[in-house]
């Protein structure tokens, strides 16, 4: 015996519309035939939303609409790739930053936490999603921020295991953070970003055997006051949609659900920077 409910879902209409229409050109771009469909566009992007918004788990969105598993994990990479292929490239957010007057952006690398079994990494013994910060598997993602805390951009994941500053280096951001600050603006990061302290700024570490100087332990409350703000994009994102808690797909895919849900935010909240 089973029990029928009705759910509401959190979005504006104006989002699952979006989304439909994205799924529609998909569809047309591929030539798809409307009867060799199980569902509508409509009915798909009310989907994929729903696994965003709520993690429900792809077995029952599957059973809620009548269709088999793999078609129900069809819809949803769809979707992902729909959403994600319409994020912001990190040229274009930064443009955007400098356009709206902003005097810095902030970065960050939340760990994206996913439940996938255990990987070789490079070196025997190494696992190569284990992020030994965290103390869990997952998914190094980069953040950029706007100074109140609205997130602009996410990047490609890399590998739990690897710090902040190689994630930065593998996806070649440093190139366009320096053409940034080139025009007296700023990037806000944490200590986990001290490898790159020429082009982020960062607060002073606390010498071995010392102590830091009235001064700099003066900016350090500024500089920590002013960049926390910026750790809220982080918690937003992962507040709004608890997909992003703990990613059960392929953790080499976080970086395009990551952008995904960007996307998502950024049209339900009907702002981009």
């Amino acid at each position: 015996m089973s029990v029928t409910c009705t759910a509401t879902l959190s979005v504006r209409e104006e989002t699952v519309l979006f989304l439909s229409g994205l799924l529609g050109a998909e569809r047309q771009r591929r030539e798809t035939r409307a009867e060799n469909r199980a569902l509508g566009c409509f009915k798909q992007a009310i989907l994929v939303i729903r696994w965003f918004l709520d993690g429900v788990r792809v077995k029952q969105l599957a059973a809620d609409n009548t269709v088999s598993l793999s078609t129900g994990y069809a819809y949803l990479h769809e979707g992902i790739g729909v959403l994600a292929a319409h994020a912001p490239s990190l040229k274009s957010a930064l443009l955007a930053a400098k356009m709206a007057g902003y005097a810095h952006v902030n970065i960050d690398g939340p760990l994206i936490e996913t439940d996938r079994r255990r990987t070789p990494g490079p070196t025997p013994g190494v696992d190569l999603w284990w992020s030994g910060k965290h103390d869990n598997h997952g998914g190094n993602i980069q953040v950029i921020t706007a100074p109140d805390g609205w997130p602009l951009w996410t990047s490609p994941v890399r590998p739990g295991r690897e710090h902040d500053t190689t994630a930065l280096r593998e996806h070649d951001i440093l190139p366009l953070l320096t053409t940034w600050i080139d025009d007296d603006l700023r990037v806000l990061g944490d200590l986990g970003y001290e490898g790159e302290a020429t082009t982020i700024t960062v607060a002073f570490k606390k010498p071995r055997n010392g102590a830091c100087t009235d001064i700099q332990q003066q900016f350090n409350r500024t500089h920590n006051s002013v960049r926390a703000i910026g750790e809220r994009g982080n918690s937003l994102l992962k507040t709004t949609f608890k997909a992003l808690r703990n990613v059960s797909l392929c953790p080499w895919r976080i970086g395009k659900i990551t952008a995904a849900a960007l996307v998502l935010l950024h049209t339900d909240q009907a702002r981009t920077t």
